[in-house]
């Protein structure tokens, strides 16, 4: 799916519907590479990111 519009065009039922035609898997997908993506442009590393990270330990918390 393509459309050309200004940027300046306000009506997102072309982006609601392509989003909606992707799928979940598309939508998440997109999301993780903006989010590698905002990583590398800070010079961060992308393989720390925090979704991926694994559990060192477990801790009971004290209330």
């Amino acid at each position: 799916m393509e459309k050309y519009q200004s940027m300046s065009d306000t009506d997102r039922s072309f982006d609601v519907q392509f989003w909606q035609n992707a799928g979940i898997e598309a939508i998440f997908e997109a999301a993780w590479e903006m989010l590698q993506d905002y990583y590398l442009i800070r010079g961060k590393d992308a393989s720390e990111l925090r979704l991926q990270r694994t559990v060192e330990a477990f801790r009971k918390i004290q209330s």
